[in-house]
């Protein structure tokens, strides 16, 4: 009995836990965009008052993001988890009874917001990346798919339940559905690092093994002579850099400034995509369904950005996904019919979660492990807030002008420069500059090696 449970590796139990609990929270997260038009009908506010909640919402989730990931890298994921669930599924429910705008702000904006960044993709690839050393880009992917089929599958279902009982019943059941599932699959199932069960990482002993295997020479000396000896050790990887060395660095900067694109594209759509459509005469029914193929097609992205990292590193298919989104803002800017908000949420769906996964696998590269709670959810906070920011101009720049041309047109523009960041970008491992002198000094005293 016991050899067979060795077949499976924990991290399998580790990587589901994370996908089901991405799945529920992506639903309840995604559905304000579909709530947008009644909150605003209900209360008589403008669309930038209704964005600037959802930019309070974003930028509690980027701050909190950072606060998560250093608590995480210091006292593991569960505790983490269930403070950010109790804030995040309380606010949702808050939210079901606000009177006024700055409940909205409290509720939504500070409580759920506050709650989300400990529940959201860097914690779970950072989790994942802890239980996977073989195809680790790829196992990420997986547990980062439960975001874009919970999209698919719960937003038209909560759509359905808001049509017949109105959004604050939605809002209410939305909350308590998170809280339980998150609750119960990380007290019963979620585990930070394999040593706390006394277990490997998937692929370590596979590694293990092929490492020791003896290098086995075959010598012709009139017969053959078969000599054994062990392999040589590999050499040792460079230090992990922590976030201050980090931002010595250029690269860091580069990919910092691709993802604060990345986020205002991913949060001016999933607000404003619906309100958008309906705007142009396209029914809700629709538009829904547009937001929902949005986050099925994103699963098609996120299942090839992870073994595409794993084959051709990080950087290609990154810039690939900036090179669409050029592509798809420009089409709107052009046509505003229902087949271009088609294209536009199937073909900018494909690439919104890409850079989900290869945030954690880019910064491992560049950087190492050892600190990847927090180098990947600085990383993912700026992405957050660029994503506030455009939802919030969204909404402002409708107010202005009646219409969200000039945000395509914004946003088309800052993808090319983004583009442009991630193809300066080094990937290569990156090495303080002092242990570099260390390793240059170390070479120069070697025993018989003459100066250069």
């Amino acid at each position: 009995m016991s050899n067979k449970r060795s077949l499976v590796s924990y991290g399998w139990y580790v990587l589901a836990a994370s996908f089901v609990i991405l799945f529920v929270n992506a639903g309840a997260r995604l559905m304000i965009g579909v709530f947008e038009k009644p909150i605003i009908a209900e209360f008589g506010w403008s669309r930038g008052a209704f964005s600037a909640v959802v930019f309070v919402n974003t930028a509690m989730l980027a701050i909190s993001i950072v606060v998560t990931g250093h608590l995480y890298d210091r006292f593991g994921p569960r505790w983490v988890l269930l403070g950010s669930t109790l804030l995040f599924s309380g606010g949702l429910m808050l939210t079901a009874e606000m009177t006024s705008i700055w409940q909205f702000a409290l509720y939504f904006g500070v409580v759920a917001g506050s709650g989300l960044g400990g529940v959201a993709a860097p914690i779970f690839g950072a989790i994942v990346s802890h239980w996977f050393e073989r195809a680790r880009g790829t196992a990420i992917s997986m547990a980062m798919a439960g975001t874009s089929l919970g999209q698919f599958a719960l937003v038209p279902l909560f759509t359905m339940y808001y049509l017949h009982e109105g959004w604050r019943s939605t809002m209410f059941w939305m909350g308590l559905l998170t809280l339980v599932v998150n609750v119960a699959l990380v007290l019963l199932v979620l585990r930070g690092d394999p040593e706390d069960l006394g277990k490997e990482p998937y692929g370590h002993l596979a590694a293990g093994r092929e490492g020791s295997r003896p290098i086995v020479d075959e010598v012709s000396a009139g017969e053959a002579v078969i000599v054994v000896r062990p392999r040589p050790p590999a050499e040792p990887e460079p230090r992990s850099l922590g976030l201050k060395e980090a931002m010595r660095t250029g690269s860091f900067w580069l990919f910092t400034a691709a993802m604060f694109v990345c986020g205002a594209g991913d949060f001016l759509l999933t607000t404003h995509l619906v309100a958008m459509a309906t705007d142009y005469g396209v029914p809700t029914s629709t538009a829904v369904a547009m937001l929902a193929w949005f986050g099925l097609l994103s699963l098609g992205g996120i299942l090839l950005a992870g073994p595409a990292s794993d084959l051709i590193g990080n950087k290609a298919p990154i810039a690939v996904t900036f090179a669409l989104r050029v592509a798809v803002f420009a089409l709107v800017v052009r046509y505003q019919t229902t087949w271009a908000f088609w294209v536009l949420a199937l073909g900018f769906g494909f690439t919104f979660l890409v850079t989900a996964p290869l945030a954690t696998t880019l910064m491992g590269r560049l950087y190492g492990f050892a600190s990847i709670g927090l180098l990947s959810g600085f990383v993912t906070t700026v992405h957050h807030m660029g994503g506030g920011a455009w939802a919030y101009l969204g909404g402002v720049v409708y107010d202005a002008t009646g219409g969200y041309t000039v945000a395509m047109l914004m946003s088309a523009v800052a993808s090319a420069v983004a583009l442009v960041c991630t193809l300066l970008i080094r990937e290569v491992r990156h090495v303080a500059p002092d242990d570099r002198l260390r390793a240059e000094a170390a070479v120069q005293e070697e025993p018989g090696r003459r100066p250069a």
